[in-house]
Protein backbone atom coordinates (compact mmCIF):
# COMPACT_ATOMS: atom_id res chain seq x y z
CA UNK A 1 0.00 0.00 0.00
CA UNK A 2 1.69 3.17 -1.23
CA UNK A 3 0.44 6.59 -0.12
CA UNK A 4 1.40 9.77 -1.94
CA UNK A 5 2.20 13.22 -0.58
CA UNK A 6 -1.39 14.48 -0.52
CA UNK A 7 -2.49 11.26 1.21
CA UNK A 8 0.01 11.62 4.06
CA UNK A 9 0.38 15.42 4.11
CA UNK A 10 -3.21 16.42 4.96
CA UNK A 11 -4.37 15.38 8.47
CA UNK A 12 -7.85 14.25 7.40
CA UNK A 13 -6.46 12.07 4.62
CA UNK A 14 -3.60 10.90 6.84
CA UNK A 15 -6.09 9.35 9.25
CA UNK A 16 -8.08 7.87 6.37
CA UNK A 17 -4.83 6.27 5.15
CA UNK A 18 -3.95 4.82 8.56
CA UNK A 19 -7.50 3.47 8.90
CA UNK A 20 -7.24 1.83 5.47
CA UNK A 21 -4.03 0.10 6.52
CA UNK A 22 -5.49 -0.97 9.85
CA UNK A 23 -8.49 -2.49 8.07
CA UNK A 24 -6.13 -4.58 5.92
CA UNK A 25 -3.95 -5.97 8.73
CA UNK A 26 -5.37 -9.43 8.05
CA UNK A 27 -3.88 -9.29 4.53
CA UNK A 28 -0.38 -8.55 5.88
CA UNK A 29 0.17 -5.10 4.34
CA UNK A 30 3.50 -3.38 3.80
CA UNK A 31 3.33 0.42 3.51
CA UNK A 32 5.39 2.80 1.37
CA UNK A 33 5.04 6.58 1.80
CA UNK A 34 6.05 9.73 -0.04
CA UNK A 35 7.17 12.92 1.69
CA UNK A 36 4.45 15.21 3.02
CA UNK A 37 3.02 17.29 0.16
CA UNK A 38 5.27 20.25 -0.69
CA UNK A 39 8.28 19.03 1.29
CA UNK A 40 10.31 17.59 -1.61
CA UNK A 41 9.96 20.91 -3.47
CA UNK A 42 11.24 22.75 -0.39
CA UNK A 43 14.21 20.39 -0.10
CA UNK A 44 15.00 20.84 -3.80
CA UNK A 45 14.97 24.60 -3.26
CA UNK A 46 17.27 24.13 -0.25
CA UNK A 47 19.76 22.44 -2.57
CA UNK A 48 19.40 25.05 -5.29
CA UNK A 49 19.57 28.28 -3.25
CA UNK A 50 22.42 28.52 -0.72
CA UNK A 51 21.32 31.97 0.48
CA UNK A 52 17.93 30.63 1.67
CA UNK A 53 19.04 27.43 3.38
CA UNK A 54 18.53 28.50 6.99
CA UNK A 55 15.05 29.83 6.24
CA UNK A 56 14.05 26.67 4.36
CA UNK A 57 15.50 24.44 7.10
CA UNK A 58 13.23 26.19 9.62
CA UNK A 59 10.24 25.78 7.30
CA UNK A 60 10.90 22.04 7.09
CA UNK A 61 10.83 21.84 10.89
CA UNK A 62 7.64 23.93 11.08
CA UNK A 63 5.93 21.81 8.40
CA UNK A 64 6.45 18.57 10.33
CA UNK A 65 5.88 19.83 13.86
CA UNK A 66 2.80 21.73 12.69
CA UNK A 67 1.47 18.63 10.94
CA UNK A 68 2.08 16.48 14.02
CA UNK A 69 0.17 18.94 16.23
CA UNK A 70 -2.70 19.31 13.76
CA UNK A 71 -2.98 15.54 13.35
CA UNK A 72 -2.75 14.90 17.08
CA UNK A 73 0.50 12.92 16.86
CA UNK A 74 3.20 12.99 19.55
CA UNK A 75 6.09 15.28 18.63
CA UNK A 76 8.41 12.59 19.93
CA UNK A 77 7.75 10.74 16.66
CA UNK A 78 10.02 13.14 14.78
CA UNK A 79 11.87 15.35 17.27
CA UNK A 80 15.09 13.29 17.23
CA UNK A 81 15.10 13.16 13.44
CA UNK A 82 14.37 16.89 13.19
CA UNK A 83 17.32 17.62 15.50
CA UNK A 84 19.53 15.62 13.12
CA UNK A 85 18.07 17.53 10.14
CA UNK A 86 18.83 20.88 11.79
CA UNK A 87 22.43 19.85 12.47
CA UNK A 88 22.96 18.72 8.86
CA UNK A 89 21.20 21.80 7.46
CA UNK A 90 23.38 24.14 9.51
CA UNK A 91 26.53 22.58 8.08
CA UNK A 92 25.19 22.79 4.54
CA UNK A 93 24.13 26.42 5.03
CA UNK A 94 27.83 27.32 5.19
CA UNK A 95 28.44 26.05 1.66
CA UNK A 96 28.19 28.75 -1.03
CA UNK A 97 27.34 26.53 -3.99
CA UNK A 98 24.21 24.59 -5.06
CA UNK A 99 24.11 20.91 -4.11
CA UNK A 100 24.19 18.23 -6.79
CA UNK A 101 24.47 14.47 -7.11
CA UNK A 102 25.15 12.56 -3.92
CA UNK A 103 24.76 15.60 -1.62
CA UNK A 104 21.43 16.52 -3.20
CA UNK A 105 20.04 12.99 -2.86
CA UNK A 106 21.00 12.96 0.83
CA UNK A 107 19.08 16.20 1.41
CA UNK A 108 16.03 15.04 -0.55
CA UNK A 109 15.88 11.87 1.55
CA UNK A 110 14.78 13.81 4.64
CA UNK A 111 11.21 14.19 3.35
CA UNK A 112 10.47 10.47 3.23
CA UNK A 113 12.46 9.72 6.37
CA UNK A 114 10.30 12.14 8.36
CA UNK A 115 6.96 11.14 6.78
CA UNK A 116 7.59 7.43 7.42
CA UNK A 117 8.12 8.14 11.13
CA UNK A 118 4.89 10.14 11.28
CA UNK A 119 2.90 7.44 9.49
CA UNK A 120 4.28 4.68 11.72
CA UNK A 121 3.32 6.80 14.75
CA UNK A 122 -0.18 7.20 13.31
CA UNK A 123 -0.55 3.45 12.94
CA UNK A 124 0.61 2.90 16.51
CA UNK A 125 -1.98 5.44 17.66
CA UNK A 126 -4.56 3.33 15.80
CA UNK A 127 -3.43 0.22 17.67
CA UNK A 128 -1.28 -1.29 14.89
CA UNK A 129 2.34 -2.11 15.82
CA UNK A 130 4.47 -0.40 13.16
CA UNK A 131 8.03 0.76 12.55
CA UNK A 132 9.52 3.19 10.05
CA UNK A 133 12.28 1.81 7.85
CA UNK A 134 14.53 3.56 5.33
CA UNK A 135 14.16 1.47 2.16
CA UNK A 136 17.90 1.38 1.53
CA UNK A 137 18.47 -0.07 4.99
CA UNK A 138 15.84 -2.71 4.19
CA UNK A 139 17.78 -3.83 1.13
CA UNK A 140 16.76 -1.57 -1.77
CA UNK A 141 20.28 -1.55 -3.21
CA UNK A 142 20.87 0.60 -6.29
CA UNK A 143 23.61 1.74 -8.60
CA UNK A 144 25.22 5.15 -7.99
CA UNK A 145 23.34 7.17 -10.61
CA UNK A 146 22.34 9.85 -8.12
CA UNK A 147 19.03 11.49 -8.98
CA UNK A 148 17.87 8.56 -11.08
CA UNK A 149 19.23 5.37 -9.54
CA UNK A 150 18.25 1.87 -10.68
CA UNK A 151 17.78 -1.09 -8.33
CA UNK A 152 20.38 -3.83 -8.60
CA UNK A 153 19.39 -7.51 -9.06
CA UNK A 154 20.39 -8.42 -5.52
CA UNK A 155 17.89 -5.91 -4.07
CA UNK A 156 15.02 -8.39 -4.37
CA UNK A 157 16.60 -11.03 -2.14
CA UNK A 158 17.82 -8.38 0.33
CA UNK A 159 14.32 -6.88 0.65
CA UNK A 160 12.70 -10.29 1.02
CA UNK A 161 15.09 -11.27 3.83
CA UNK A 162 14.90 -7.92 5.63
CA UNK A 163 11.10 -7.58 5.53
CA UNK A 164 10.31 -11.21 6.19
CA UNK A 165 9.70 -10.76 9.91
CA UNK A 166 6.32 -9.07 10.43
CA UNK A 167 4.84 -7.65 12.68
CA UNK A 168 5.62 -4.92 13.38
CA UNK A 169 4.17 -3.58 10.16
CA UNK A 170 6.90 -1.97 8.01
CA UNK A 171 6.42 1.65 6.86
CA UNK A 172 9.09 2.17 4.22
CA UNK A 173 10.40 5.33 2.62
CA UNK A 174 9.47 5.68 -1.01
CA UNK A 175 11.84 7.28 -3.54
CA UNK A 176 15.02 6.21 -1.72
CA UNK A 177 17.66 3.53 -2.08
CA UNK A 178 21.31 3.17 -1.21
CA UNK A 179 24.50 2.03 -2.85
CA UNK A 180 26.49 -0.99 -1.71
CA UNK A 181 28.74 1.33 0.31
CA UNK A 182 25.81 2.98 2.09
CA UNK A 183 25.32 6.25 0.19
CA UNK A 184 21.73 7.46 -0.19
CA UNK A 185 20.24 7.50 -3.69
CA UNK A 186 16.92 8.65 -5.13
CA UNK A 187 15.00 6.82 -7.85
CA UNK A 188 13.97 9.88 -9.86
CA UNK A 189 10.53 11.19 -10.82
CA UNK A 190 7.77 8.83 -9.73
CA UNK A 191 10.26 7.14 -7.43
CA UNK A 192 7.86 6.40 -4.57
CA UNK A 193 5.47 4.48 -6.82
CA UNK A 194 8.46 2.66 -8.28
CA UNK A 195 9.68 1.79 -4.78
CA UNK A 196 6.29 0.28 -3.95
CA UNK A 197 6.35 -1.86 -7.08
CA UNK A 198 9.92 -3.05 -6.41
CA UNK A 199 9.05 -3.98 -2.82
CA UNK A 200 5.74 -5.58 -3.83
CA UNK A 201 7.49 -7.70 -6.44
CA UNK A 202 10.22 -8.74 -4.00
CA UNK A 203 7.60 -9.89 -1.47
CA UNK A 204 5.38 -11.56 -4.12
CA UNK A 205 2.47 -9.36 -3.00
CA UNK A 206 -1.13 -10.25 -3.89
CA UNK A 207 -1.49 -6.76 -5.34
CA UNK A 208 0.16 -3.35 -5.32
CA UNK A 209 -2.09 -0.45 -4.31
CA UNK A 210 -1.21 3.13 -5.29
CA UNK A 211 -3.26 5.53 -3.14
CA UNK A 212 -3.34 9.00 -4.67
CA UNK A 213 -5.67 11.98 -5.14
CA UNK A 214 -7.61 10.70 -8.17
CA UNK A 215 -10.00 7.75 -8.42
CA UNK A 216 -7.82 5.72 -10.75
CA UNK A 217 -6.36 6.37 -14.18
CA UNK A 218 -8.66 8.67 -16.10
CA UNK A 219 -9.86 8.92 -19.69
CA UNK A 220 -7.92 12.20 -19.98
CA UNK A 221 -6.18 14.76 -17.81
CA UNK A 222 -9.02 16.35 -15.78
CA UNK A 223 -7.23 19.70 -15.93
CA UNK A 224 -7.83 19.61 -19.69
CA UNK A 225 -11.09 17.63 -19.83
CA UNK A 226 -13.33 18.22 -16.78
CA UNK A 227 -15.60 15.39 -18.04
CA UNK A 228 -12.77 12.82 -17.76
CA UNK A 229 -13.82 9.67 -15.92
CA UNK A 230 -11.99 6.75 -14.31
CA UNK A 231 -11.09 3.75 -16.48
CA UNK A 232 -12.08 0.65 -14.45
CA UNK A 233 -9.77 -1.90 -16.13
CA UNK A 234 -6.55 -1.53 -18.07
CA UNK A 235 -3.90 -3.89 -19.29
CA UNK A 236 -0.28 -3.38 -18.29
CA UNK A 237 0.39 -2.34 -21.89
CA UNK A 238 -2.38 0.28 -21.90
CA UNK A 239 -1.33 1.70 -18.55
CA UNK A 240 2.34 1.79 -19.60
CA UNK A 241 1.51 3.70 -22.77
CA UNK A 242 -0.62 6.20 -20.84
CA UNK A 243 2.02 6.66 -18.17
CA UNK A 244 4.75 7.18 -20.77
CA UNK A 245 2.73 9.70 -22.75
CA UNK A 246 1.80 11.95 -19.90
CA UNK A 247 -0.80 10.40 -17.56
CA UNK A 248 0.25 11.92 -14.24
CA UNK A 249 -1.12 9.20 -11.95
CA UNK A 250 1.66 6.68 -12.62
CA UNK A 251 5.25 6.89 -13.78
CA UNK A 252 6.16 4.38 -16.55
CA UNK A 253 8.81 2.65 -14.40
CA UNK A 254 6.21 1.84 -11.74
CA UNK A 255 4.68 -0.98 -13.74
CA UNK A 256 7.85 -2.82 -14.72
CA UNK A 257 8.31 -4.93 -11.54
CA UNK A 258 4.57 -5.70 -11.47
CA UNK A 259 4.60 -6.79 -15.12
CA UNK A 260 7.55 -9.11 -14.52
CA UNK A 261 5.79 -10.78 -11.56
CA UNK A 262 2.22 -10.59 -12.95
CA UNK A 263 1.07 -8.67 -9.85
CA UNK A 264 -2.11 -6.59 -10.27
CA UNK A 265 -1.78 -2.85 -9.62
CA UNK A 266 -4.76 -0.96 -8.23
CA UNK A 267 -4.91 2.87 -8.36
CA UNK A 268 -7.18 4.28 -5.64
CA UNK A 269 -8.22 7.62 -4.12
CA UNK A 270 -7.51 8.35 -0.46
CA UNK A 271 -10.02 11.22 -0.52
CA UNK A 272 -12.74 8.86 -1.79
CA UNK A 273 -11.70 5.37 -0.65
CA UNK A 274 -15.02 3.82 -1.61
CA UNK A 275 -14.42 4.49 -5.31
CA UNK A 276 -13.40 1.35 -7.23
CA UNK A 277 -10.45 3.08 -8.91
CA UNK A 278 -8.55 1.36 -11.72
CA UNK A 279 -7.31 -2.23 -11.81
CA UNK A 280 -4.27 -2.86 -14.00
CA UNK A 281 -3.61 -6.48 -14.98
CA UNK A 282 -1.96 -8.48 -17.77
CA UNK A 283 -5.14 -8.30 -19.86
CA UNK A 284 -8.23 -6.12 -19.73
CA UNK A 285 -11.77 -5.72 -21.02
CA UNK A 286 -12.49 -3.72 -24.20
CA UNK A 287 -13.21 -0.05 -23.60
CA UNK A 288 -16.75 1.32 -23.42
CA UNK A 289 -16.04 3.61 -26.36
CA UNK A 290 -17.35 2.24 -29.68
CA UNK A 291 -13.81 2.77 -30.97
CA UNK A 292 -12.35 0.71 -28.05
CA UNK A 293 -10.39 3.79 -26.96
CA UNK A 294 -9.92 4.01 -23.19
CA UNK A 295 -7.96 7.19 -22.69
CA UNK A 296 -6.23 10.07 -24.42
CA UNK A 297 -2.88 11.18 -23.06
CA UNK A 298 -0.95 14.33 -23.90
CA UNK A 299 2.74 14.98 -23.44
CA UNK A 300 3.86 18.59 -23.88
CA UNK A 301 7.29 20.16 -24.16
CA UNK A 302 8.19 17.99 -27.16
CA UNK A 303 10.87 18.75 -29.76
CA UNK A 304 10.93 17.17 -33.22
CA UNK A 305 14.22 16.51 -35.01
CA UNK A 306 14.19 15.69 -38.73
CA UNK A 307 17.29 14.50 -40.61
CA UNK A 308 17.16 14.58 -44.42
CA UNK A 309 19.90 13.06 -46.56
CA UNK A 310 19.24 12.50 -50.28
CA UNK A 311 22.60 10.80 -50.62
CA UNK A 312 21.24 8.00 -48.44
CA UNK A 313 18.67 7.04 -51.12
CA UNK A 314 18.84 3.24 -51.48
CA UNK A 315 21.89 3.17 -49.16
CA UNK A 316 22.01 1.02 -46.05
CA UNK A 317 22.99 2.18 -42.56
CA UNK A 318 21.17 5.55 -42.52
CA UNK A 319 18.97 4.76 -39.51
CA UNK A 320 21.79 3.02 -37.68
CA UNK A 321 24.00 6.10 -37.98
CA UNK A 322 21.24 8.42 -36.74
CA UNK A 323 20.35 6.31 -33.71
CA UNK A 324 24.00 5.75 -32.87
CA UNK A 325 24.30 9.52 -32.41
CA UNK A 326 21.23 9.67 -30.15
CA UNK A 327 22.50 6.72 -28.13
CA UNK A 328 25.96 8.21 -27.69
CA UNK A 329 24.41 11.38 -26.21
CA UNK A 330 21.94 9.45 -23.98
CA UNK A 331 18.91 10.96 -25.71
CA UNK A 332 15.67 9.00 -25.36
CA UNK A 333 13.50 9.04 -28.48
CA UNK A 334 9.68 8.91 -28.18
CA UNK A 335 8.19 8.65 -31.67
CA UNK A 336 9.84 7.77 -34.97
CA UNK A 337 8.73 8.17 -38.58
CA UNK A 338 10.89 7.42 -41.62
CA UNK A 339 11.01 7.72 -45.37
CA UNK A 340 13.60 6.63 -47.91
CA UNK A 341 15.74 9.73 -47.34
CA UNK A 342 14.62 11.17 -43.98
CA UNK A 343 13.85 10.33 -40.39
CA UNK A 344 11.85 12.35 -37.87
CA UNK A 345 11.95 11.69 -34.12
CA UNK A 346 10.55 13.39 -31.03
CA UNK A 347 12.38 13.95 -27.74
CA UNK A 348 11.23 15.44 -24.45
CA UNK A 349 14.59 16.23 -22.86
CA UNK A 350 16.88 18.82 -24.46
CA UNK A 351 19.95 17.77 -22.46
CA UNK A 352 22.66 16.81 -24.93
CA UNK A 353 20.52 17.68 -27.95
CA UNK A 354 22.71 20.52 -29.29
CA UNK A 355 25.77 18.27 -29.33
CA UNK A 356 23.77 15.52 -31.03
CA UNK A 357 22.49 17.91 -33.69
CA UNK A 358 26.05 19.00 -34.47
CA UNK A 359 26.91 15.36 -35.19
CA UNK A 360 23.71 14.72 -37.14
CA UNK A 361 24.58 17.62 -39.47
CA UNK A 362 27.47 15.50 -40.77
CA UNK A 363 24.87 12.96 -41.93
CA UNK A 364 22.34 15.31 -43.52
CA UNK A 365 20.29 18.48 -43.23
CA UNK A 366 18.74 18.82 -39.74
CA UNK A 367 15.50 20.63 -38.91
CA UNK A 368 14.45 21.19 -35.29
CA UNK A 369 10.93 22.21 -34.22
CA UNK A 370 10.16 23.13 -30.61
CA UNK A 371 6.91 23.70 -28.65
CA UNK A 372 5.13 20.58 -29.81
CA UNK A 373 2.96 18.00 -28.04
CA UNK A 374 2.36 14.28 -28.51
CA UNK A 375 -1.27 13.15 -28.31
CA UNK A 376 -1.69 9.41 -27.73
CA UNK A 377 -5.01 7.61 -28.30
CA UNK A 378 -4.81 4.42 -26.23
CA UNK A 379 -6.86 1.22 -26.09
CA UNK A 380 -6.20 -2.45 -26.76
CA UNK A 381 -6.94 -3.15 -30.45
CA UNK A 382 -8.22 0.42 -30.95
CA UNK A 383 -5.64 1.33 -33.64
CA UNK A 384 -6.85 -1.65 -35.71
CA UNK A 385 -10.46 -0.48 -35.72
CA UNK A 386 -11.34 0.29 -39.32
CA UNK A 387 -11.99 3.99 -39.70
CA UNK A 388 -10.43 5.18 -36.43
CA UNK A 389 -7.54 7.07 -38.03
CA UNK A 390 -9.86 8.66 -40.58
CA UNK A 391 -12.30 9.68 -37.84
CA UNK A 392 -9.52 11.21 -35.71
CA UNK A 393 -7.97 13.26 -38.44
CA UNK A 394 -11.33 14.36 -39.85
CA UNK A 395 -12.20 15.76 -36.42
CA UNK A 396 -8.84 17.50 -36.09
CA UNK A 397 -8.83 18.82 -39.65
CA UNK A 398 -12.35 20.12 -39.15
CA UNK A 399 -11.09 22.66 -36.60
CA UNK A 400 -8.04 23.63 -38.67
CA UNK A 401 -5.31 22.05 -36.53
CA UNK A 402 -2.28 20.86 -38.54
CA UNK A 403 -0.69 17.47 -37.80
CA UNK A 404 3.09 17.66 -37.56
CA UNK A 405 3.84 13.92 -37.39
CA UNK A 406 1.99 10.58 -37.15
CA UNK A 407 3.24 7.33 -35.60
CA UNK A 408 1.30 4.08 -35.43
CA UNK A 409 3.29 1.25 -36.93
CA UNK A 410 2.16 -2.17 -35.81
CA UNK A 411 0.98 -1.06 -32.34
CA UNK A 412 -2.24 -2.68 -31.24
CA UNK A 413 -2.59 -0.23 -28.36
CA UNK A 414 -1.57 3.27 -29.31
CA UNK A 415 -2.03 5.69 -32.19
CA UNK A 416 0.13 8.78 -31.62
CA UNK A 417 0.53 12.05 -33.45
CA UNK A 418 2.20 15.40 -32.91
CA UNK A 419 0.54 18.82 -32.92
CA UNK A 420 1.66 22.28 -31.91
CA UNK A 421 1.68 22.64 -28.14
CA UNK A 422 -0.72 25.59 -28.34
CA UNK A 423 -3.31 23.30 -30.01
CA UNK A 424 -2.89 20.28 -27.71
CA UNK A 425 -5.58 20.97 -25.11
CA UNK A 426 -8.17 21.74 -27.76
CA UNK A 427 -7.35 18.52 -29.62
CA UNK A 428 -7.62 16.39 -26.48
CA UNK A 429 -11.02 17.88 -25.59
CA UNK A 430 -12.25 17.42 -29.15
CA UNK A 431 -11.19 13.77 -29.34
CA UNK A 432 -12.48 12.93 -25.88
CA UNK A 433 -15.98 13.89 -26.98
CA UNK A 434 -15.63 12.72 -30.57
CA UNK A 435 -14.51 9.24 -29.51
CA UNK A 436 -17.37 8.82 -27.04
CA UNK A 437 -15.36 9.17 -23.83
CA UNK A 438 -17.37 11.99 -22.25
CA UNK A 439 -19.69 10.83 -19.47
CA UNK A 440 -22.76 11.57 -21.56
CA UNK A 441 -22.20 9.78 -24.88
CA UNK A 442 -24.95 10.42 -27.40
CA UNK A 443 -26.61 7.55 -29.21
CA UNK A 444 -25.85 9.28 -32.50
CA UNK A 445 -22.12 9.15 -31.80
CA UNK A 446 -22.29 5.42 -31.05
CA UNK A 447 -24.38 4.72 -34.16
CA UNK A 448 -21.99 6.64 -36.40
CA UNK A 449 -19.01 4.79 -34.95
CA UNK A 450 -20.72 1.43 -35.43
CA UNK A 451 -21.34 2.22 -39.09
Amino acid sequence: MKFGGTSVGVPERFWVATRLVAEQVGRDPVVVVSALSGVTNLLAEFCRRPERRRDIAARIVDRHTGFAREAGLPLSAVDTLLDAWCADAEELAELPEPLHGEARDEVLSWGERLSSELFAAGLREAGVPARAIVAGDAGLITDDRFGGAHPLPEAEAELRASLGLRPPLPVLTGFLGRTHDGRTTTLGRGGSDYSAAIIGAALAADEIQIWTDTSGMLSADPRIVPEARPVPRLSFTEASELAYFGARVLHPKTLLPAIERHIPVRVLNTASPGDPGSLITASSDPGDSPWRVKSIACKKGITAVTVVSTRMLLAHGFLARVFEVFGRHHIVVDLVTTSEVSISVTVDDLAGLDAAIAELETIGHVEVTHELAVVAVVGEEAPKRIGLAGHLFTLIGGVGVPIEMISQGASRVNLSFVVREVDADRVVRLLHRGLGLDAEVSAGTQDAASV
